[in-house]
């Protein structure tokens, strides 16, 4: 069974609904991303910060996974999956797929703020679905929740297990991210030389990269697109 990575972005999950900082000129639903996705933001206005993702878990948990989702879970039957995904969504999940790596996070977890390290085995982490968290909310110790998510100006521990995944690919799937975002862009660098690299966006990307295909569609026609390539050419 060959080995299929995905690295999947915003993209991915734009058409059920899921808006990013991306969409409109530093603002992300409204508020200034620099106010709501940077460590700094947190440290100077926590309230502010814990209401724009309560807001955000407001918002996907009526949120649906789309075919694009749901055909990236549906080829587990056929190639050994590992998704890598820059969304802090829980879509991937809903719609089948079983093993995710969240490069940024989730948005239905939090973590005390003295805990840096998001990795695997992160101390204090708690799943709270689509909660609200608030100032005063904290762990047994005392210490102030917020969100499990990467923001700018943090490090970003699960690069090591994605790079991982990528270097063992026998193929690569790359959906829904302009690869603009660092570290996350580089990731595709890690594939064996060699290694099918597809890539499904609707805007033309170039890529350093002589092993390539773009297939210029949203995921949802892409992912149909390219599941019928896969099936025909690698089983």
């Amino acid at each position: 069974m060959k080995k299929l990575v995905v690295l999947s972005g915003a993209g991915v999950s734009a058409e059920s609904g899921i808006k990013t900082f991306r969409d409109s000129d530093g603002l992300w639903e409204n508020y200034n991303v620099a106010d709501v996705a940077d460590i700094e933001g947190w440290y100077r206005n926590r309230g502010l910060v814990l209401q724009f993702y309560n807001e955000r878990r407001h918002q996907l948990e009526t949120a649906q996974p789309n075919k694009a989702h749901k055909i990236i879970a549906e080829l587990e039957r056929y190639f050994d999956m590992t998704v890598v995904t820059q969304n802090v969504d829980n879509l991937h999940e809903r719609a089948g797929s079983s093993k995710i790596i969240h490069l940024h996070g989730e948005l239905t977890k939090v973590r005390p703020e003295d805990r840096e390290d998001i990795g695997e085995g992160t101390r204090g982490v708690k799943d709270i679905g689509y909660h609200d968290v608030n100032l005063g909310d904290t762990d047994s110790r005392g210490v102030q929740l917020r969100p499990h998510i990467v923001w700018f100006g943090e490090a970003v521990p699960m690069m090591t297990p994605a790079a991982r995944e990528v270097s063992e690919a026998d193929i690569l799937l790359i959906i829904g991210t302009s690869l603009n975002v660092y570290p996350a862009a580089g990731l595709f660098r890690y594939v064996q030389y060699g290694t099918p690299i597809f890539l499904i966006d609707p805007k033309p990307i170039r890529l350093d990269y002589n092993k390539f295909t773009q297939i210029q569609e949203p995921a949802t026609v892409g992912m149909e697109k390219l599941k019928k390539i896969l099936l025909d050419e690698y089983l």
